[in-house]
């Protein structure tokens, strides 16, 4: 069964309601949702916001799903477009309370919360996006969320044009200015990750040199 058809037959128990489908289907996107939102919010707390309301989107929103695109298309859509909202929100407002209906109390009870994602999978996937982030907070916004669909999502520009409602030249030249900036900071990097290589490689082959002196002696 490939995993279209999976979460397919996911989505059709989960609709006849199913809480263990359901925690499945949110088992198998909640580390991707999660650092998807990582590379686009920068911060792990709002990583971890963005994640609640996509499922609370996807919870509310389920039986609209047709099937039309794959559910992973259709799931990143909602992401998308949740990360804009709560960076608007951001800008718009210092301080924010965030309330809760007896919906998402539901929601809440079958939903894994933060402890529930796998510990090791959610340091080491942070691990590998760490250098990818302090490029990524370069970026403004909208040039990140191009960057994000084009090399981490694998869209097209096409697709990327219309899942923002912008035009194909305008998601190309969104993508190439920011290829552009990061090249620059992409070099510090460089430089800095073979500097403290270089300087790991001298200490150790410094105390080499001393234990064997010592031992020689």
């Amino acid at each position: 069964m490939s995993l279209t058809d999976e979460d397919e037959a996911l989505i059709a128990a989960a609709l006849n309601g199913s809480p263990l489908a359901w925690e499945k289907l949110v088992r198998r996107y909640e580390s991707k949702i999660y650092n998807h939102g990582l590379r686009l919010m920068g911060s792990s707390s709002d990583a971890m916001d963005l994640m609640q309301e996509v499922f609370l989107g996807v919870y509310r929103n389920l039986h609209h799903f047709r099937g039309d695109a794959k559910f992973s298309s259709w799931i990143f859509r909602i992401a998308h477009n949740k990360a804009i909202d709560m960076n608007r929100r951001k800008r718009l407002m210092t301080t924010q309370t965030r309330t809760s209906d007896q919906e998402e109390l539901d929601f809440l009870d079958l939903v894994p919360g933060e402890t529930n994602i796998e510990p090791d999978n959610m340091v080491s996937e942070q691990q590998q996006n760490k250098r990818v982030l302090s490029m990524l907070a370069k970026l403004p916004l909208e040039q990140r969320l191009v960057v994000e669909l084009k090399m981490f999502q694998s869209q097209t520009f096409e697709e990327i044009a219309n899942l923002q409602d912008i035009s194909v030249n305008t998601a190309k030249t969104r993508f190439y200015t920011a290829l552009k900036k990061l090249k620059v900071v992409f070099f510090f990097i460089f430089i800095n990750y073979f500097y403290n290589r270089f300087y790991w490689f001298f200490n150790r082959l410094c105390r080499w040199i001393q234990f064997n002196t010592c031992g020689s002696d």
